[in-house]
């Protein structure tokens, strides 16, 4: 728990840096974001490379007396890119102030004047050991200052990125990445799908081995979620899978594959117009996928219906067409796409909106078949704000033609509408307990009570206690009651200057208290509804289906809320007559505090003469 706490600290820390330069250069987030996320991607390009170096290093045969001298080959068995010195990290860092003065040269021979020109030479340098980043890298540095630019490069050269194998760095990109996507969210915000929504479509999955497609692919957060999952299994997610992908926007595929590179994964990404997914199957990749996972633009209109027609991989026919001889909403061209893309035991997860689950007319047939297929797993309802650039509700979809037999005609609904954390007034989320929550729902509809039963494990130890979670939660809420209070009675006792140093250390207490009992609320949740690991249907929540009720009484509907139902609402103890009449108390003494102010105010100005 420590060390996460550590890490975010450290992200709100470089990015606090960070957008400090940017706000005092007058440059925008636009412009900003992939000069950062390239120093970034050259900071741990560089970490990767002593740490490969050391152990090249280690077991290097002799020869006359002397090492055999390295060779960038050494590094690709490393899963790691050879640096040349102009283009390391610590080099560009400790060049004079006046590099215009140090007679420095380009990879083409001509003359660097400033740190801008020996950074975007360092990219330049990178670009020629790696194919899968030719072209990727930004080289606009010269754009900067050097003074500005050495600055930045001061803040990424902090001791605690050097922990590559704890992925320290990934996440800080990752982090970056989030923050720009939501400053740049009002314009070019749609390259980044939120962490939790991609983390649940992975966890569903649970890809393991073979092709996994992302026709949408964006800044490449499927990709890197699923090799996390893969490393955590033991395995190595760049010999067992094979990562491809479709951008039709080149900076978001530049992004993808910066990100990529920085996890230590390799893929083959298509950008451009012969990766737009409705004209073109840019990898040949149809009816050949393990797993394809995708967060699509939703709504999209005007796609050329001929055109899709004849691209194919659409098993169902063609949605609705208008009269312009256009597709006016794209929604059930990806649904289909990405059921034609599937091998035979093919799985399917992807992002897409709400109003897909019900839509009529032709939508409403290629849904019909789709359903008689039986490989409709599981459909999850999420609530607003869970993107940047939209507030409206979402439904994640999961196809899975592998299914075992007992399950092919049944559907899991999950409606979670009503499940998550407030970040901000603009924004919400699942935290990992809750990813974890949902999760244990799929497993117990399929059977895998062990795993269940793990994660109810992996919640006493985490809450260091085997005692029952309503005990622990009740316990953690009296701990946490008591802090509070010992907090403020501590800063009310305390002299002025050592006030502010003192509430830190009790915020540092409470805050540990609170992240407890959020585990203990988040075990009990799962508990009181599953116990020891018995599926069952939860009113307002979840609901296993059989395609005869999804035919016959649903109509042929995907909308989880028309499954679960409601939950009955909660007793909260609080007498609403008394509370109302408190309310009423309470608006009175402030509207009668506002008349006085009024009064002062308007005699003040009377004695000043106004």
């Amino acid at each position: 728990m420590g060390r996460g706490n550590d890490i975010k600290k450290l992200e709100a820390k470089l990015w606090e840096s960070a957008d400090l330069l940017r706000a005092g250069s007058k440059l925008t987030s636009n412009q900003y974001c992939m000069p950062v996320l390239g120093l970034i991607f050259l900071r741990y390009a560089y970490s990767r490379f002593k740490m490969a170096e050391a152990e090249i290093l280690q077991d290097r045969p002799m020869r006359n007396g002397k090492s055999m001298p390295v060779e960038p080959s050494d590094f690709t068995a490393k899963s790691a890119i050879y640096l040349p010195t102009e283009a390391q990290y610590m080099y560009l860092l400790n060049l004079p102030d006046n590099v215009a003065a140090q007679g420095l040269k380009n990879m083409e021979g001509k003359e660097i004047n400033s740190l801008g020109e020996a950074v975007n030479n360092a990219m330049e340098l990178i670009e020629a050991q790696s194919a899968q980043l030719s072209g990727i890298l930004p080289k606009e540095y010269t754009m900067f200052s050097d003074e500005l630019l050495g600055e930045l490069l001061r803040i990424f050269n902090n001791s605690a990125l050097d922990d590559v194998g704890g992925d320290v760095i990934g996440r800080i990109y990752e982090y970056f990445l989030n923050k720009f996507a939501k400053n740049i969210a009002s314009d070019d915000g749609v390259f980044f799908t939120p962490k939790p929504l991609v983390k649940m479509i992975v966890n569903v999955l649970e890809p393991s081995s073979g092709i996994l497609l992302d026709p949408a692919c964006g800044s490449g957060g499927m990709f890197v979620q699923t090799g996390d999952f893969v490393n955590r299994a033991g395995m190595n997610a760049n010999n067992t899978m094979t990562f491809y992908g479709q951008e039709k926007v080149e900076y978001n595929a530049k992004l993808c594959l910066m990100n990529m590179a920085v996890h230590g994964l390799t893929g083959i990404i298509k950008a451009g117009d012969e990766a737009n997914t409705f004209y073109h199957d840019a990898h040949n990749l149809n009816g050949r996928c393990n797993y394809v996972m995708a967060n699509p633009p939703f709504n999209v209109d005007k796609v050329k219906s001929e055109s899709a027609r004849s691209a194919g991989r659409l098993p169902f026919g063609l949605p609705s067409v208008n009269k312009s001889d256009e597709v006016g909403n794209a929604n059930y061209l990806w649904i289909s796409y990405f059921y034609s893309y599937l091998n035979e035991r093919g799985r399917a997860g992807f992002v897409m909106a709400s109003s897909a689950t019900d839509s009529s007319g032709k939508e409403k047939a290629i849904r019909e078949n789709l359903i008689k297929t039986g490989h409709v797993d599981v459909m999850v309802s999420v609530g607003n704000n869970f993107f940047y650039t939209k507030s409206l509700p979402c439904t994640l979809w999961f196809f899975d033609k592998g299914k075992p037999e007992h399950l092919r005609d049944k559907v899991l609904f999950i409606d979670a509408r009503d499940y998550y954390t407030v970040v901000d007034r603009t924004l919400n989320e699942w935290t990992d307990w809750q990813l974890k929550n949902l999760n244990a729902i799929v497993w117990l509809y399929r059977g895998e009570t062990e795993k269940y039963k793990n994660l109810l494990a992996e919640y006493h130890a985490e809450l260091g206690s085997e005692n029952p979670f309503s005990e622990i939660k009740d316990e953690a809420e009296s701990a946490l009651e008591e802090a509070r209070k010992e907090a403020k009675e501590a800063v009310n006792s305390a002299a002025k200057k050592d006030k502010k140093k003192v509430q830190k250390e009790h915020d540092e207490k409470i805050e540990e208290l609170t992240e407890r009992l959020e585990t203990a609320r988040e075990a009990c949740w799962l508990y009181e509804k599953f116990g020891e690991g018995e599926y069952q249907d939860i009113l307002g929540l979840c609901k296993i289906a059989d395609t005869k009720m999804i035919a016959e009484e649903k109509d042929y509907s995907l909308t989880p809320g028309a499954y679960v139902g409601v939950a009955p609402a909660e007793d909260d103890g609080v007498d609403f007559h008394e509370r109302m009449t408190e309310i009423q108390r309470e608006l009175l003494d402030l509207q009668s505090q506002s008349n006085e102010l009024m009064d002062k105010i308007s005699r003040n100005f009377e004695e000043m003469g106004i």
